[in-house]
């Protein structure tokens, strides 16, 4: 495994128990309703449709309540992550909560050799991709992963919200981290979470990359993709701009100041060409 990918998986396994112990996943939710879905999903549905009876692999599926959501949509879901501690967690939930996942622990560029099947469905979610070095490799990993027809669902923060400041106070929206893809990543501390935790972590480094909206949707053309929707949305599930956003409706949040100026999430739809 890369030194990339060794920095920010134990970043991320740190991280896994407190978020599956906070009210922002609410394990305690899905196990009480079998029909609970995750925000996210709820947000997805519209443009995501009726998943009834698809085979579908979640890739970067974290603790998994996007992917048991799924499940409870009928689809027959299959989990990928590089992290064993969120695994641990997202099979601690589907054993208490139901229906059955099935989760596999590798690389997300490994996911069609490990699996070695195709699926009707590649669902990858929010913040998800500035963990890859490569937006290119990806797209041949969505396309080989997918059966002709097939539909990838990605829902991602904007690339434009990735590379604003987060650190000002003021209303104005300030780009100073790379908007294009870079060979080097760029390096954080982050200390704390995007849940509400009072956990304390030791792994606090990471190396993200940032990946252009056109630069994805031309690795999907390359790869043998049909793009079918692109759509901009104007509210996020998570506060990246602390003290300057608004909650909304369905745990969306929004900048307060003229929310019109920044798109802060998009939904990107696209289909395998037949062979």
């Amino acid at each position: 495994m890369s030194g990339d990918r060794i920095v920010n998986r134990a970043y991320w396994d740190d991280r896994a128990r407190a978020h599956a112990d906070s009210t922002d996943y609410g394990f305690d939710r899905f196990v009480a309703d079998p029909t609970h879905l995750s925000r996210v999903v709820r947000f997805d549905l519209p443009l995501l449709g009726d998943v009834d009876g698809l085979r579908g692999v979640h890739l970067q599926c974290h603790i998994g309540t996007d992917t048991l959501s799924l499940a409870r949509l009928g689809a027959s879901m299959i989990g990928v992550d590089f992290s064993p501690g969120s695994l641990e967690q997202a099979r601690r939930l589907a054993a208490a909560a139901g229906p059955a996942v099935t989760y596999v622990h590798c690389d997300v560029y490994d996911a069609p050799a490990t699996l070695g099947v195709t699926y009707d469905l590649v669902y990858t979610g929010l913040g998800a991709l500035c963990w890859l070095p490569d937006i290119q490799r990806w797209a041949v990993t969505v396309a080989a992963l997918l059966r002709p027809g097939g539909r990838l669902f990605l829902r991602e923060a904007h690339p434009v919200l990735w590379a604003l400041d987060y650190d000002r106070t003021d209303d104005l929206l300030v780009i100073t981290e790379p908007y294009f893809e870079q060979a080097e990543p760029q390096a954080y501390e982050e200390s704390g979470s995007y849940v509400d935790t009072g956990a304390a972590f030791t792994h606090n480094r990471i190396l993200v990359w940032n990946h252009g909206l056109g630069e994805i949707v031309t690795a999907l053309l390359q790869a043998g993709m049909t793009i079918t929707g692109v759509v901009e949305h104007r509210s996020v599930p998570w506060q990246p701009l602390p003290g300057r956003m608004t909650q909304i409706s369905a745990g969306e949040w929004q900048i307060r100041d003229r929310p019109e100026r920044l798109p802060h999430t998009y939904t990107l739809q696209a289909v395998r060409n037949p062979t």
